[in-house]
C-alpha cells in the first residue's frame, strides 16, 4: 500500500548464500520431507553434479532490500532456512500445478549456453 507506481523494489531476507548452499538447503528441506527410500537411501546432496560454469552464472543470491524496507517497511518475517522448508513444501503438495510445466514448457534440460553450444554439451 505504500509502493510507489513504476518504482522497483528488491525484496530479500538479508540471508546471503552461495549457489552451493543453496542447493544443500534443497537437499536437506526434501530429505527432511520426503525421505528417499530403497535399500541404501542416500542424502541428496549425494546427487549434485558439478558442470562447467556458464558466463554470466551468478556465484551467490544476495538481495539489498534496503529501499524496501526503508520506503515500505518491509521486512522479512521468516528465516532463509524456514522459507526454503516452505517453499520445498509447498512444491511437494502442489505437483498438480508443477507438472504440466514440467513436462511442456521445461522438461529439465540446462539453461543458459549459446545455442551452438548446446549441441556441444
Amino acid at each position: 500500500t505504500r509502493g510507489v507506481p513504476g518504482e522497483t523494489y528488491a525484496i530479500g531476507g538479508r540471508a546471503e548464500r552461495t549457489n552451493l548452499a543453496v542447493v544443500h538447503a534443497i537437499c536437506d528441506a526434501l530429505d527432511r520431507l520426503r525421505p528417499s527410500s530403497g535399500p541404501a537411501p542416500r542424502p541428496r546432496r549425494d546427487l549434485v553434479a558439478f558442470v562447467p560454469d556458464r558466463p554470466g552464472h551468478d556465484r551467490r543470491y544476495a538481495i539489498d532490500p534496503t529501499k524496501a524496507e526503508r520506503e515500505l517497511g518491509w521486512r522479512a518475517s521468516v528465516t532463509f532456512e524456514e522459507g526454503i522448508e516452505r517453499t520445498v513444501a509447498w512444491y511437494l503438495a502442489n505437483e498438480a500445478w508443477w507438472r504440466p510445466l514440467r513436462d511442456g514448457v521445461y522438461a529439465g534440460e540446462r539453461l543458459g549456453l549459446l545455442p551452438a553450444a548446446r549441441g556441444a554439451a
